[in-house]
């Protein structure tokens, strides 16, 4: 039996410590990755003189190596997260700042190889990462927190993509100095979280040596015989009695689903809010809101999945919402109205794809499982931004309607993938309990 008090005082620390490096280190991840939107804006593809069917190259070579190297989300377990980590954050913020003295398409297209491959290698195993940390009660409001980052960020780049723009530099283009304002600042967190990421709660130095104990007693709980040491190994029947369940594969469609729609607007929302009318500068501004009440909504919808275990409902809401953001983007000519599209849309995306996250992790049993639950889950899924990316094509502005129906549809479907994984949870629940009642009844009948 564990002691209250000291879980409380374990999980303030692990709060204190954890979460903001993880949630800093994803939102410049998010910032270096998305930041290609913000620089088309700014004249990136005039200046360099490549068309529009190049820059949707640029967009789409992040997700091959994205998708290539997904399976790198199980080296949080065999490497020393520290370690791992340093790495990953080093060599995407040396990518994304050598962005800035690209001088052609084909340097940038260099430089957004190694951006993929390395944050490939971080932000898809950071939520597989926290459930080394937290039990499965504890675990969705932190990863809404980490993965709120995403919107967050998008917010900052509109607004300082706006100030860049605005202030019109005469010694160097705008979205070059947009990279390396970025880019940058990655280069010393990968310093920051080499130095103070613990690899785990038993190995933290800011913990005492009966907190570690606890530490230890809780990862037990969490995970069984693999919680007793979340450092090395992997155990093959665990794998492959994940790979058995319907579960393993229908999340990681429900991800590809929301993967179409949020790969495509954090880069493509500027040039849809230039063909609506407004200015390249005031087009950078005005994407800030709507990813702003995204971060809140995540980390609303993620503490209440916690607290009333409905996590399932709320993923469906959460995709309704989005689909009819995108349904009025797709059908709606009314600059107001269409503004207000972008609102669902992407609260309803950012918050679902959070919820779907700490649903893997919620539902599987071992250290094992959650690995290849959320390896499978990030390299099905992640082929959803190859469609995603080249949804919106300049010749189709300013409504992009084929576009705005296909997120839709998407969106939809991933809301009806939840009903569905939600009806085979109550019935796999009910079996179990029934199960549990039927080895009590057996055990009282023989004793």
């Amino acid at each position: 039996e564990i002691d209250a008090d000291a879980e409380k005082r374990i999980r303030r620390k692990l709060d204190r410590r954890v979460i903001p490096l993880l949630f800093l280190l994803y939102l410049v991840a998010f910032l270096d990755r998305s930041n290609i939107g913000n620089a088309e804006a700014a004249g990136m593809s005039k200046d360099l003189g490549f068309n529009d069917a190049q820059f949707q190259w640029l967009l789409t070579i992040f997700y091959i190596p994205y998708i290539l190297f997904e399976w790198c989300a199980i080296m949080w377990k065999v490497v020393p997260p520290h370690i791992w980590a340093g790495v990953t954050v080093m060599t995407w913020g040396l990518a994304s700042t050598l962005q800035a003295a690209a001088f052609n398409w084909q340097g940038l297209m260099v430089c957004r190889w190694f951006l993929a491959m390395a944050e490939a290698g971080f932000a898809p195993g950071v939520p597989y990462l926290l459930s080394f940390f937290y039990r499965r009660n504890e675990i969705g409001i932190r990863c809404g927190i980490f993965l709120s980052a995403a919107p967050l960020a998008t917010t900052f780049a509109g607004a300082l993509a706006f100030g860049i723009t605005s202030s019109r530099l005469e010694t160097i283009a705008s979205w070059r100095l947009l990279f390396l304002v970025e880019g940058l600042p990655t280069l010393l967190l990968a310093v920051v979280v080499f130095l103070y990421l613990p690899d785990s709660p038993d190995t933290a130095s800011f913990l005492t040596p009966e907190e570690k104990e606890v530490a230890r007693a809780r990862s037990v709980l969490q995970s069984g015989k693999e919680g007793a040491d979340r450092r090395g190994g992997f155990d093959w029947a665990e794998a492959l009695a994940a790979c058995a369940s319907p579960q393993t594969w229908i999340q990681p469609l429900m991800y590809f689903s929301c993967n179409v729609s949020f790969s495509s607007l954090p880069v493509f929302l500027p040039a849809i809010l230039s063909a609506m009318g407004y200015s390249s500068v005031n087009s950078q501004g005005l994407t800030a809101p709507p990813y702003f009440l995204a971060f809140l909504v995540c980390i609303a919808t993620t503490y209440l999945a916690d607290h009333t275990h409905q996590r399932g409902a709320i993923i469906v809401g959460l995709s309704v919402v989005a689909g009819v953001g995108y349904i009025i983007l797709a059908t709606v000519h009314s600059v107001g109205v269409r503004y207000f599209g972008v609102f669902l849309a992407a609260a309803g995306v950012f918050s679902a794809i959070a919820n779907i996250l700490s649903w893997v992790l919620n539902n599987q049993g071992t250290d094992t499982k959650r690995g290849v639950g959320i390896a499978l889950l990030n390299i099905i899924g992640q082929c959803g931004p190859l469609l995603g990316t080249r949804l919106f094509p300049i010749g189709e502005a300013p409504y992009y309607t084929k576009g705005m129906t296909i997120c839709a549809a998407f969106m939809l479907f991933n809301a009806f993938l939840a009903v569905v994984l939600r009806v085979y949870f109550m019935r796999e629940n009910t079996k179990l309990e029934r199960a549990e009642k039927e080895a009590a009844a057996e055990a009282e009948s023989s004793g």
